[in-house]
C-alpha cells in the first residue's frame, strides 16, 4: 500500500461519522508497512479521529494518516497535536489544511521534530468536507437544493399531489440527507399541501433544524412540523403580531425582511448560529428563488421514470428566460441509479 491507499482508507472511515458542525475526519496509523489502528470522528464533542486511532496503541515510530490537519487548540476536546507528540509518532501525513485561523497543527508538530507532509488526495478530502470548508471561510451555510421530479421535470400534479414521486430507496436517501445536514428548509406552500414532519426517519438519524419560509404566517398551528420545538419560522414585517405570538409558543419566529423573506440575510443568521448546512426541499417557488439568487452550492435531483405531461408543477416556478445564454450552467458531478430512480448531483459552473 502507498500514501494514497492509506489516505483513501482514512477518507472512507471519515464518512462513517456525523460530526456537524465539525468536519469529517478519518485517521489511519501505519507501522512497519501495515495498518495497526484507525479511527474517525463520530460526533461533535466525541474524540477526534487521531485520538481514536492512537487509543491504546504503541504508536512510537509510526506514520499517522489523517484527512485534515490535526488541531492544536482546545475546544470541546483537547488538542490532537498534544496526543500525537506524546505518542511518539514519527510522521504525520494529512490531505487538507484546516481553514480556521486558530489551527496551527503543522507548526506544532514540526517544532516537536515530527515530519509533516500534506496534499495527498486533497481534492477528494476537500469535497468530503465541502460544508465545513464553506462555513469556516464565509460564515454562511453550505446550501444543497434537493428536488424529486419526473423525467419531464415536474415535482407535483396540477392539484399539488406529489406522493409518491420516487421509490422507497430514493426516499430513504432523502432521510439520510436530512440527518447529514444541519437544517432542512421548505416554503409555507409545502407545509399547507403536504403537512410534512421534515424529520430524519432512519436508524440512528439526527433530526435537523426545520426552517419554514412563511412571509404571511399562513401555516396552521397544528401542522406536523411544529411538533417538537426544533423549528424556526422565517417571516416578514407584514406578519400579524397575534399569529406571531401564537406560533412562538411552538417555534422560534424570525422576522427577516419587509415584504418577502430576505434569503441572504436568513442564511447569514443561520450561519451565525452555527448552522453549517441547509437542505432546501422546495417547493417550486422556493427552489426558483434560491437558484435565481445564486445561493445554491449543490443541486441533488432524484428523477423518477414517470411523465406527468402537460401543465403541472415544475421543479422551479418563476419568470422565464428569453435567451438560452441566460441559463444557469451546471457541472454534473455524479449520475447513478438509486432503486428505480436516478440520482444526479451537480454544482453551479463558475468558469
Amino acid at each position: 500500500m502507498n500514501d494514497e491507499d492509506y489516505m483513501r482508507r482514512a477518507l472512507k472511515l471519515s464518512l462513517k461519522g456525523n460530526p456537524s458542525p465539525n468536519p469529517y475526519v478519518g485517521a489511519v496509523l501505519v507501522k512497519d508497512g501495515r495498518i495497526t489502528s484507525e479511527g474517525y470522528h463520530r460526533r461533535a464533542g466525541m474524540a477526534h479521529a487521531e485520538i481514536e486511532a492512537l487509543k491504546g496503541k504503541d504508536a512510537k515510530g509510526s506514520t499517522l494518516y489523517t484527512t485534515l490537519e490535526p488541531c492544536s487548540h482546545w475546544g470541546r476536546t483537547p488538542p490532537c497535536t498534544n496526543a500525537i507528540i506524546a505518542a511518539g509518532v514519527r510522521e504525520v501525513v494529512y490531505a487538507v489544511e484546516d481553514p480556521t485561523e486558530k489551527v496551527k497543527g503543522k507548526e506544532e508538530l514540526r517544532a516537536a521534530g515530527i515530519k509533516v507532509r500534506s496534499g495527498i488526495l486533497r481534492r477528494e478530502c476537500e469535497k468530503a468536507n465541502e460544508v465545513f470548508m464553506k462555513h469556516s471561510k464565509t460564515g454562511v451555510p453550505f446550501v444543497v437544493l434537493k428536488a424529486a421530479m419526473t423525467l419531464d421535470g415536474q415535482i407535483a400534479t396540477k392539484t399539488g399531489q406529489s406522493r409518491w414521486m420516487t421509490g422507497k430507496a430514493a426516499r430513504k436517501e432523502v432521510h439520510r440527507m436530512r440527518s447529514k445536514y444541519d437544517a432542512v428548509l421548505v416554503g409555507a406552500n409545502t407545509v399547507l399541501k403536504d403537512d410534512p414532519r421534515l424529520t430524519a426517519r432512519i436508524k440512528g438519524g439526527r433530526d435537523p433544524l426545520r426552517v419554514i419560509l412563511d412571509g404571511r404566517l399562513r401555516i396552521p398551528l397544528d401542522a406536523k412540523v411544529l411538533k417538537g420545538r426544533n423549528v424556526l419560522i422565517a417571516t416578514t414585517e407584514t406578519a400579524g403580531r397575534t399569529k406571531i405570538k401564537a406560533l412562538e409558543k411552538k417555534a422560534e419566529v424570525l422576522v427577516c425582511g419587509k415584504k418577502r423573506v430576505d434569503l441572504e440575510k436568513l442564511l447569514r443568521e443561520l450561519g451565525r448560529r452555527g448552522i453549517t448546512s441547509v437542505l432546501v426541499e422546495g417547493g417550486a417557488a422556493v427552489n426558483y428563488s434560491f437558484a435565481k439568487e445564486g445561493l445554491v452550492d449543490k443541486f441533488v435531483f432524484f428523477i423518477a421514470p414517470k411523465l406527468l405531461l402537460g401543465e403541472n408543477t415544475p421543479a422551479m416556478r418563476g419568470p422565464g428566460l428569453r435567451k438560452m445564454a441566460e441559463a444557469t450552467r451546471l457541472r454534473i458531478e455524479t449520475i447513478g441509479k438509486i432503486g428505480e430512480d436516478v440520482k444526479v448531483e451537480a454544482y453551479p459552473k463558475t468558469d
